[in-house]
């Protein structure tokens, strides 16, 4: 496709970004969770970030997801329009609602961000300022999916998935309370648990699509519940941490 043609001589031209960029995947349920905007997260968020800029010359991709606002769009367009909506009418109500959330990142980022919120991929971007954050593309692509691609575009080989989990589990905890939770995990490991499909809305720590091209990447993908900023801090300076590595 033309555009991947396109990110083939961004690349050639070395627009990758260096070592101390970091992708972060921040959960829709976070930002946004049923309760409304996370004012208290943000606001710590806010500052763990720009003292990560300043003090670590670190950069941060920052993809966002559609949380609390996704399901309730959706669930309106089920409850009024019933069976008839497909995949792809849900997939688009989650993706606006990702923009939403990505616009509110951006603008508290507003003076050390790029003026854009990423979220055409066809090509890629020349990023200037320490911060740039993303939402959702298109149906099909998650925005797990999504920041895996940042990873391809940037040249980045690490990412840390925020969720409101604290591990990746061997089975569901929600319908198995025998669950074991799981430090380390192989790609190989982790995709025989959530399978190969994806579904808009699906309940799982790292989508299945996602999975397969970070797996095809080598891609670490470090998941662990993103509300504890000092686990966060740990995650990415290599240090121990609460979480799931899931790599391989």
């Amino acid at each position: 496709m033309i555009w991947r043609f396109i990110r083939n001589i961004i690349r050639r031209n070395g627009m990758s970004s260096a070592s101390d960029a970091f992708i972060l995947s921040l959960g829709g349920s976070i930002v946004a969770p049923n309760s409304g905007i996370d004012i208290q997260f943000l606001t710590e968020f806010n500052l763990f970030i720009r003292k990560q800029v300043s003090e670590k010359n670190r950069r941060f991709f920052i993809v966002v997801g559609g949380g609390a606002t996704a399901g309730q769009y959706i669930k309106a367009g089920k409850d009024i329009v019933g069976h008839d909506l497909t995949d792809v009418d849900l997939d688009w109500l989650g993706i606006h609602a990702t923009r939403l959330n990505a616009q509110l990142v951006r603008t508290i980022f507003r003076d050390i961000a790029d003026p854009r919120v990423i979220k055409h991929y066809e090509v890629i971007l020349k990023i200037d300022r320490p911060v740039a954050v993303a939402a959702g593309w298109k149906p099909g692509w998650s925005t797990d999916y999504d920041a895996v691609t940042l990873c391809q575009d940037y040249g980045v080989r690490k990412m840390i998935n925020m969720s409101n989990v604290d591990k990746v589990y061997d089975k569901d905890p929600n319908q198995f309370p025998d669950a074991k939770p799981i430090d380390t995990i192989t790609w190989t490991e982790y995709r025989a648990i959530c399978g190969d499909t994806w579904s808009p809305r699906m309940n799982t720590p790292f989508d299945p699509i996602a999975s397969k091209l970070a797996q095809d990447m080598g891609i670490t993908v470090k998941i662990l519940n993103g509300r504890n900023i000092k686990n966060l801090e740990a995650a990415l300076d290599e240090k121990p941490f609460i979480g799931s590595t899931i790599s391989g």
